[in-house]
């Protein structure tokens, strides 16, 4: 009885979420191109997107923009400070002049020895203007350990990935509270949403009332990597996190979410795979069959989801 109780448990929630899988669509074909691209972040004004461009085996990690020309995006480029090490996980804040990301760059620009992943940032006086240097957020944030995918609220509380042996699991999710003009200790969020396996790549609401995750093969999961997302109740703690179900979430890989409040889009990165075999007349038939569908490489998606 237990297990049929459980499983009627997890059809209600997925139908609840459940969708129109023909709403779940690529971000942009200008993005087909690349072999893997990740993460993604938008502005305000919906004018500039920022994301993560790697290599097959994610040697190289880079990040990329485009901008909206015209109510058309333009051709990606490179942000100009990529350079050997790696680059990953932007987060573009409201005012849209101040750029977070992970990086594995040194501190001492003289020193050519990879660090650990930090938690960094851009600055710009504005959206026409050139970029910073990156700066690296510092302690109590930044550690020996890695921190990753860093996000905030409107209140500048930050919250990231990192993996700490003192952690609940391998990956679990933190978050440091801005005060006095400063960020406090990490504190790892409770069991509603960590376990002991792993948690990462969350994305915090503005008002802080709802948080997106990844867990990896959660049991009960649709398999591999699913989105999840706590709500914080009325006295303030975060309560049990649910999958978002069936069809944002598959058997393949689904991470780094990006939910867009004002419009209620959600944008996500998936491995899902729907290529099947078949004939192709031409070469460039097979490769614009390969390349612009789904076709189990990381790639960005969005749908439309309310959030209640």
């Amino acid at each position: 009885m237990k297990n049929i109780f459980t499983a009627l448990f997890l059809l209600i929630i997925n139908l609840f979420h459940a969708q129109d899988s023909n709403a779940i669509t690529l971000f942009d074909k200008k993005l087909n191109p690349f072999l893997n691209v990740r993460d993604f972040s938008i502005s305000e004004d919906g004018n500039e997107t920022f994301f993560t461009v790697q290599s097959p085996n994610q040697e190289i990690s880079q990040i990329a923009y485009i901008k909206k020309e015209k109510n058309n995006w333009s051709e990606p480029q490179l942000l100009p400070f990529n350079n050997e090490y790696s680059y990953l996980e932007p987060f573009l804040t409201d005012n849209g002049n101040r750029l977070y990301f992970a990086s594995d760059r040194p501190l001492d620009k003289t020193k050519a020895e990879k660090k650990d992943f930090d938690i960094w940032y851009v600055e710009r006086k504005n959206k026409n203007s050139e970029w910073s240097e990156p700066i690296n957020i510092g302690k109590p944030v930044n550690s020996d350990l890695n921190e990753f995918f860093p996000t905030l609220s409107d209140n500048k509380n930050l919250y990231f990935t990192m993996e700490s042996p003192t952690g609940m699991g391998k990956d679990d999710i933190y978050f440091c509270k801005w005060e006095n003009n400063a960020y406090s200790d990490p504190k790892i969020l409770d069991e509603n949403i960590n376990s002991n396996g792993y948690e990462f790549n969350a994305f915090i609401s503005k008002k802080e009332n709802f948080i997106l995750f990844t867990k990896y093969n959660e049991k009960g999961g649709q398999g591999s990597g699913d989105l999840y997302i706590s709500r914080r109740g009325s006295d303030g703690k975060w309560q049990k996190a649910e999958n978002l179900g069936i069809p944002i979430n598959t058997k393949f890989m689904e991470y780094c979410p990006f939910y867009d409040e004002k419009n209620q889009i959600l944008y996500f990165t998936s491995k899902r795979n729907t290529i099947s075999p078949k004939k192709f007349t031409t070469l460039s038939d097979f490769q614009e069959y390969v390349n612009e569908g789904e076709n189990g490489l990381s790639k960005i998606y969005k749908t439309p989801f309310t959030i209640k």
